[in-house]
């Protein structure tokens, strides 16, 4: 089983599914980034990284996967996440858009809004979620939400509910617009993104 890597990045996939191929040891690996990942790291072609991995075969699978994160705990995570049921390794590597603590909090809080944000997971989806993993995500959700290269910026809420909202299919000014409209309508919204996600969609008419 491959469980860390780490090399030269010499290709970069950034339209999802997110791919980086690294050269470890004069092999090349092929790694799928879920986009929390992708963005937080922010690989580069000529670049180094070091992956904690997830590796997956199965008899619906044969091809082997690799799915990468920054951190041996969002690992974790992600092994607990497919054990729901519907959600195998491609589709939660899709699915997890927002860093894992928002996540996980979202599970222990039964915040189903939050859940729902992440690609392809429907209202029900949501629920087999906190019905399957609420009260073994505590550790994640009582983790600092920046890791690697989020920490190392200056937090902007308005530009990460914006890409939330690219991740999810809608056109960026469209994404853009929806942001201001609701940081228009409920001033102090600014530095608390998971509000400010609950009022985009709201206004939407989304639930």
């Amino acid at each position: 089983m491959i469980s860390y890597l780490r090399g030269e990045v010499v290709q970069v996939q950034d339209n999802p599914p997110r791919v980086v191929v690294l050269t470890a040891s004069g092999v090349g690996y092929s790694v799928v980034l879920p986009a929390f990942v992708h963005d937080s790291i922010q690989p580069e072609v000529g670049g180094s990284i070091e992956l904690y991995t997830y590796y997956s075969v199965s008899e619906r699978q044969p091809l082997p996967v690799l799915v990468g994160f920054e951190d041996p705990g969002d690992r974790d995570f992600f092994e607990q996440f497919i054990q729901v049921e519907g959600i195998g390794p491609a589709r939660a590597a899709t699915a997890l858009t927002m860093p894992i603590p928002t996540l996980a909090y979202a599970i222990e809080m039964e915040d189903l809004v939050t859940l729902t944000l992440m690609p392809g997971i429907g209202h029900r989806g949501a629920q087999k979620i906190v019905a399957t993993l609420k009260g073994k995500v505590m550790e994640a959700a009582s983790r600092p939400i920046e890791t690697g290269a989020q920490r190392a910026r200056v937090p902007d809420t308005r530009a990460d509910v914006v890409a939330v909202l690219v991740n999810l299919g809608y056109r960026n000014n469209e994404a853009v617009s929806m942001v201001d409209e609701a940081l228009r309508s409920v001033p102090g919204l600014g530095d608390d993104a998971q509000e400010l996600l609950r009022v985009v969609f709201r206004r939407s008419g989304v639930s």
